[in-house]
């Protein structure tokens, strides 16, 4: 039970605190723009293997992955949109990975609430490990808590009358 609500605060704190979801979107949307553009400005060119709007749309997630898999477009116009694409592309995906990570891992520099929050999970995982007194620290800490947190709804309750 612990393990499961454990990835669940890992998903709501990814989605939360990091670009990831803004990322993707944003990903979604120029690969949209561009496998659109590719389609179109492929549409009358001999031997264009971009013959449909989803083999446009499966060129740009060949290219700005670097799979290395897309066709090669064949008129100037498509080079040009297919270049940027990449670069455009590329950088976001990667970027977006990068700055997902980076995010998560440093957001615990910025958020002392959650350390508190990961530093009681993690000695609660080690009770068979702790000392009597180790024990009852952690007691008197958790009963501070409790009370803290029913001022905080008396207080709640009494604006809230």
């Amino acid at each position: 039970m612990m393990k499961n609500l454990r990835w669940h605060y890992f998903i709501k704190d990814i989605l939360t605190y990091t670009p990831l979801l803004k990322m993707v979107l944003w990903l979604v949307s120029m690969w949209l723009l561009f496998s659109t553009a590719i389609y179109f400005s492929e549409q009358d060119e001999a031997g264009s293997h971009i013959t449909s709007l989803a083999t446009a749309l499966y060129w740009g997630v060949a290219a700005f992955s670097t799979a290395g898999i897309a066709d090669t477009p064949r008129s100037p116009l498509s080079m040009l949109i297919g270049g940027v694409w990449i670069v455009l592309g590329s950088g976001i995906f990667f970027g977006t990975i990068v700055a997902t990570i980076t995010t998560y891992f440093s957001r615990p520099l910025h958020r002392p609430v959650r350390q508190i929050v990961d530093t009681i999970e993690y000695n609660l995982e080690q009770l068979g490990e702790l000392s009597v007194e180790e024990l009852d620290l952690l007691k008197k800490t958790v009963d501070s808590l409790i009370l803290h947190m029913e001022q905080l709804k008396q207080a709640e309750n009494a604006v809230g009358d």
